[in-house]
């Protein structure tokens, strides 16, 4: 099962990522004022997960492909690695949709 992992940037603010069984990086968030708003985007990404049309597919500056996970408003909720190829881009969004769900909250700012 996947779990979200909350922590601190070093400017203080929190962020999440996701992270697949194998306990990679499969998603990671904007930074957040508070852990609450943090809170709620884990929760948004539980829900909005499960559309597949919220998943915006990118291409970076050097040619790579990588996502962004959208909100109804359409705000960016995270977005993914670099990926290889479009193959691997899209199993990465197959992650994302069967580890959100369930995805366990893991807080290590309390640590």
């Amino acid at each position: 099962m996947g779990k979200f992992e909350i922590t601190t940037r070093k400017n203080g603010e929190f962020q999440f990522n996701l992270k697949a069984t194998n306990g990679q990086v499969i998603l990671t968030s904007q930074g957040y004022k508070s852990k609450a708003t943090c809170l709620n985007g884990v929760e948004s990404v539980k829900k909005n997960s499960q559309e597949e049309k919220r998943f915006e597919v990118k291409q970076a500056s050097n040619g790579k492909p990588y996502f962004n996970l959208m909100a109804t408003n359409g705000q960016v909720i995270g977005s993914s690695q670099m990926y290889a190829s479009e193959v691997t881009m899209r199993n990465g969004i197959a992650s994302v949709m069967k580890n959100a769900p369930d995805a366990q909250v893991v807080d290590l700012t309390e640590e």
